[in-house]
């Protein structure tokens, strides 16, 4: 029917259709037939959608046969049909994701690769995860500092020439798959020092939960999440994701810092609080920062100079909320704590914080763009970190959200010219698992143009977090990097007699470049 009435898009799905049956019947060539068929037609008509889907079926078929040279093909045709099309999608960070998360190819053709076990493909594996990894972040970064030279449109030997131009400490990058984790360490250069595939029994996100129990935090989350066997190894989750993650590789690292590339729910590991077999902290002996992608290191090593600010802050605390009202969640109580840990850090600035009634929405957008520093100490919504100001109008009895909540998109749309952004409260470094990461507040000033984001895993009390703030901008304020500034504080709140547990100097995150202020100079 659809040859009689010259439909050729219903020819192709039909084609598509027969493979799949075929496919299911065991007979492998017909079903290659079909989709060859259906590849043929889509690609005469020009419907990018359906080539796409059919080149991804047929890969799959291929690599169930052992044809592992024609599936890669496939799947790399496959991958370039979604990057052609995400391009139409323009500006729209949201459709990106989405898009991205429901047409995620990368991650078989690495699996691919990995399966074929030659030292070779193992790098190609590293070099295709990077493609995939944090794309829709990359675009954003790429527009916000006037470069385009996407990863994506570029050969391997061009690829790891960048991957290896800046990488300056040693790095491990992670791929979650569903019963392993790959992780490849890099070091300085982009010398590929080694591999390893760890089998998991317990999925990562269980595994990171089980984390936060044995801290004691984030109870309404793990409890909602744990369901399996918990692990009962001595030392608990912590150790466990150690010996998974950090061990294999201890002996290769060298200096003081790590740089860790996550996949999807392991950027909420608590790496500070990992534990290995002398119990000590991984924090204890290095500095940790996350970074979405090799090519987010490119991209920060690369931007023009003067992108960024060089002076003045932003400082927000206690925003009035009395009115503000989110549908599922309790009135939010004022957080007198929050005003005196603004008002500590503008005193060492000379700089006057916003507070109550003066931290509406748009007082905080409009200084976004203007400022060298960023802190943020306020609400934040559980799901996502995003952030409860005061509302435009205070004297309104039922505040509209879009008067009070300063949402992701109001971040990407703000052009954030800060070196460095501070989220100083519960759950800033959360948000939606995606294939491109934790897609969260965190990543939204990211995108809109900060250089790094300090962001919190979980909630701790306001005087732990005075204490840990004082330390850090003690450090940062006399020139030292935030990484440095970040470590020692986490030191000095774990060796303080009232603070020294877990909870109240392990959740932050510091996640991006590694920057140095320079107030004053």
């Amino acid at each position: 029917m659809a040859k009689d009435t010259g439909d050729k898009n219903g020819e192709g799905t039909t084609y598509i259709n027969f493979a799949g049956v075929y496919a299911h019947l065991r007979d492998f060539k017909k079903a290659m037939e079909n989709y060859q068929l259906a590849i043929s037609i889509a690609n005469e008509t020009g419907n990018k959608d359906a080539e796409q889907r059919g080149y991804d079926n047929l890969a799959c078929v291929l690599w169930f046969l052992g044809d592992y040279f024609k599936a890669e093909q496939c799947f790399k045709s496959c991958i370039e049909l979604v990057e052609e099309m995400t391009v139409l999608l323009q500006g729209n960070d949201e459709w990106k994701i989405a898009f991205r998360n429901e047409r995620d190819c990368v991650s078989r053709l690495v699996r691919l690769q990995l399966q074929q076990r030659t030292e070779r493909k193992t790098l190609e594996a590293l070099l295709t995860a990077e493609r995939g990894r944090a794309e829709a972040l990359v675009d954003l970064l790429e527009s916000q500092y006037g470069v385009r030279k996407s990863i994506c449109s570029l050969s391997k030997q061009q690829t790891e020439l960048i991957i290896s131009k800046h990488i300056s400490s040693p790095t491990l990058f992670l791929m979650n798959d569903t019963k392993s984790v790959n992780i490849w360490m890099l070091l300085k250069g982009g010398k590929q020092c080694g591999f390893v595939q760890q089998g998991v029994s317990n999925d990562l996100t269980s595994m990171t939960y089980q984390t936060y129990k044995q801290i004691g935090v984030n109870k309404s989350l793990w409890k909602k999440i744990l369901s399996r066997k918990e692990i009962e190894d001595q030392g608990g989750a912590l150790k466990v994701l150690y010996d998974m993650i950090i061990a294999p590789f201890s002996h290769s690292i060298e200096g003081d810092e790590l740089v860790i590339v996550p996949d999807g729910s392991s950027f909420l590991i608590p790496y500070a609080a990992l534990v290995d077999q002398n119990s000590r902290y991984l924090s204890e002996t290095l500095r940790i920062r996350l970074v979405p992608s090799l090519t987010t290191l490119r991209l920060l090593a690369e931007c023009p100079e003067g992108r960024h600010s060089t002076s003045g802050a932003l400082l927000v605390g206690n925003p009035w909320v009395e009115t503000v009202r989110i549908k599922g969640c309790r009135p939010f109580p004022q957080l007198p704590g929050t005003e005196e840990e603004v008002k500590m850090v503008g005193q060492s600035l000379n700089i006057a914080p916003l507070t109550g009634k003066n931290a509406t929405k748009d007082r905080v957008l409009s200084g976004l763009n203007s400022v060298s520093l960023v802190h943020i100490a306020a609400h934040g919504r559980t799901e996502t970190g995003e952030i409860i100001l005061s509302p435009n109008f205070p004297a309104a009895k039922r505040p509209k959200e879009k008067d009070f909540l300063l949402t992701m998109a109001d971040v990407l749309d703000a052009k954030v010219h800060a070196k460095l952004v501070v989220l100083s409260y519960a759950n800033s470094g959360r948000g939606k698992i995606k294939v491109e990461g934790v897609v969260g507040i965190a990543r939204a000033f990211l995108g809109a143009g900060a250089r790094s984001v300090i962001a919190t895993l979980w909630e701790i009390d306001d005087e732990a977090t005075l204490a840990f703030m004082r330390h850090f901008y003690d450090h940062l304020l006399a020139g030292q990097s935030a990484s440095k500034s970040l470590h020692h504080a986490m030191k000095r709140i774990r060796e303080s007699e009232k603070f020294n547990a877990v909870k109240h100097w392990a959740p932050f995150v510091l996640i991006g470049d590694d920057v140095t202020l320079n107030f004053g100079q």
